[in-house]
């Protein structure tokens, strides 16, 4: 069985600033997110497996959501210069990735067999260049983490209501990642 508090000590643990279990009806999602992916602002859509559309369609992806009846939402928040540090927030990124990778490497062990999804944010760094550029399956496809946003969570909106803040004060940059799963008899 899932010991839900030991699942927040251990993601506090691999470095996240924040962590903390809600209920699924405390996740909001909205078609919105996909879209903006689908408008490819970073250049990452349909180019990554990790990313939309190849990790499925928009109401696939919140039917799945709405499978797991609570979650750990947790935050790492790292310093920048300014709000114009695009290079200090791409720094930051870097690390919130190293953080979820610590997170998923432990997820098997602690979640006791318990099914779960985790997401995190931005696209994959595992590979220099994504097999499916070249028409490939993905190489890892048991360590690969998708975004929230392609999963249509609106993270400001889920945050509302928790102990983890959106923003975090002057020059600092906050990420978010999340492990959905089912709720235990004992947890």
């Amino acid at each position: 069985m899932l010991d839900q508090e030991k699942l927040v000590q251990t993601v506090l643990s691999c470095g996240a600033a924040k962590a903390e279990v809600i209920t699924r009806e405390q996740i909001v999602t909205n078609r919105a997110f996909w879209d903006i992916c689908e408008g490819n602002g970073c250049g990452r859509f349909g180019k990554y497996w990790n990313c939309p559309p190849a990790i499925g369609e928009p109401e696939a992806l919140m039917a799945e959501i709405d499978t797991f009846s609570r979650a750990v939402l947790y935050q790492t928040i790292g310093e920048i210069e300014d709000s114009f540090d695009i290079e200090g927030m791409g720094e930051v990124g870097v690390s919130h990735k190293r953080t979820s990778r610590r997170i998923h490497n432990t997820l098997p062990e602690i979640m006791d067999g318990t099914r779960f999804l985790h997401l995190s944010s931005g696209g994959c760094d595992l590979c220099a260049r994504c097999a499916k550029e070249e028409n490939k399956p993905c190489r890892f496809p048991d360590k690969i983490l998708k975004p929230m946003e392609g999963y249509c969570i609106n993270v400001y909106r889920t945050t509302k209501g928790t102990g983890l803040k959106y923003i975090n004060g002057a020059n600092t940059v906050t990420y978010f990642g999340i492990i959905l799963f089912e709720e235990t008899e004992n947890g």
